[in-house]
């Protein structure tokens, strides 16, 4: 069965946020098909990201509050996380969008209560998607990354959670990490939900963890990051390595992962210098109706200049934002 925790209670996501996106649905292996709701799912205010590491929003995002209740998970089986932009589950526009690419990143914690647990214990990290080189030659936008597998799937992505893991309650915290405008501190855009659940079978593993806030610096290399260039050494994602028996997704590789085994863990943060040879192509601000000339505009949040950008300018009603010589945004 699946059981499928969906969207219940969101509040309407405003216009001005396009592009943006909340984790919403959580799918469990089960026996049948039901949908019961949002009833796991401490749903976010709205679909703006967190970009203040040192704030304890980083935990569990801006959100309602509390879930109504928690979802029972089996040791062993397989959850599906689910984002989308809206309040929504249709497939026609991405999951995240804008060009918002970056790695995807599961955690648990161990709680007493995960319904009124406040995301202040130790989580660890079970699951990552996140980079792969497309080519010898390609930057960084242009190479796989977690996000992108997402919106190819429709916004769902499977999780393995540990068979040995220790029955129990744990929040899971489901993260997206948008690039795009991280080249500057500050710049790295945070997407997460953390989903009540309870652990039922499984063994006696209770791995330490890291504290939210306090796992990521503004400053580590996986946050202060330049994609629009060829990555002369692997991205690494942030926080700690995934535990053994987690899952690592090989980006843009469908279905594909390894078992992680507990490597090394983010390196030490060190200063990202971003090259002043480029030069930027970031168009002016367009009130362009759609179609004129051949070119259709971009839409609010999305990609309008950049170093390479061949595309059109904004919307009419929105303006054409620098935020680095290699991403502009309308806005």
């Amino acid at each position: 069965m699946k059981v499928i925790v969906g969207l219940a209670g969101i509040v309407t996501l405003a216009p001005r946020v396009l592009g943006h996106a909340t984790w919403q649905q959580l799918w469990v292996n089960v026996n049948l098909t039901i949908q019961y709701g949002g009833v796991c799912a401490r749903l976010p205010n709205n679909n703006n990201p967190i970009t203040d590491v040192t704030s304890n929003d980083i935990r569990c995002n801006a959100n309602q509050g509390f879930a109504s209740s928690k979802c029972s998970v089996a040791a062993g089986g397989t959850v599906t996380i689910e984002m989308h932009q809206h309040n929504t589950r249709g497939c026609t526009e991405e999951a995240i969008g804008g060009a918002h690419y970056g790695p995807v990143l599961v955690y648990l914690s161990k709680v007493a209560d995960a319904s009124t647990a406040d995301g202040s214990t130790p989580f660890f990290k079970i699951f990552q998607d996140t980079w792969a080189r497309a080519s010898s030659t390609s930057q960084g936008s242009d190479d796989y990354w977690g996000t992108k597998d997402l919106n190819k799937a429709c916004g769902k992505m499977d999780v393995l959670i540990p068979a040995n893991l220790a029955p129990g309650d744990y929040l899971l915290r489901a993260e997206a990490i948008a690039l795009h405008s991280a080249s500057s501190s500050g710049g790295a855009q945070f997407y997460m939900t953390c989903y009540q659940i309870t652990v039922t079978g499984g063994g006696s593993s209770n791995p330490s963890g890291v504290s939210f806030p306090g796992a990521y610096k503004a400053s580590d290399p996986g946050i202060l990051f330049n994609m629009y260039q060829v990555l002369s050494t692997p991205y690494v994602a942030p926080g700690p390595a995934v535990i053994p028996g987690g899952t690592e997704a090989v980006a843009g590789k469908a279905g594909s992962s390894v078992t992680a085994s507990g490597g090394a863990s983010q390196p030490t943060a060190t200063q990202i210098a971003v090259s002043s040879s480029f030069v930027t192509s970031a168009r002016p601000a367009t009130t362009t109706s759609p179609g004129t000339g051949g070119c259709t505009p971009a839409k609010q949040w999305d990609q309008c200049g950049g170093n390479g950008f061949t595309g059109c300018g904004c919307v009419a009603g929105s303006t054409c934002k620098k935020l680095n010589d290699f991403y502009s945004q309308c806005q």
